[in-house]
């Protein structure tokens, strides 16, 4: 088992009893979906937050997985290894 920190903006906290690290011990071989399926297990509504109804990250969402952006790796599959994940949504605004 691997831990696995989730780092969260505090505008997700809210989602998870204003937690801003949620800690997680997954097998090694976790990939981002695993990740992103223990965090809907323990939290539900941050879960749907994340991902769509097909399980697909919403496109206002941008989760690292140590320093990289998960979308230009491999996506939901991307082995996590034992690296911090950073959820961040987007914000959109303008004048």
């Amino acid at each position: 088992m691997n831990a696995i920190d989730v780092k969260l903006p505090a505008a997700l906290a809210s989602e998870c009893e204003g937690r801003r690290h949620l800690n997680l011990d997954l097998p090694a071989e976790a990939t981002l979906r695993d990740v992103l399926d223990a965090v809907e297990g323990a939290h539900p509504r941050l879960g749907r937050r994340l991902r769509d109804e097909a399980g697909r990250l919403r496109r206002y969402v941008n989760v690292y997985i140590g320093d990289e952006e998960s979308r230009r790796l491999q996506g939901l599959d991307t082995p996590v290894e034992g690296r911090p994940v950073q959820i961040l949504p987007s914000i959109a605004g303008g004048a």
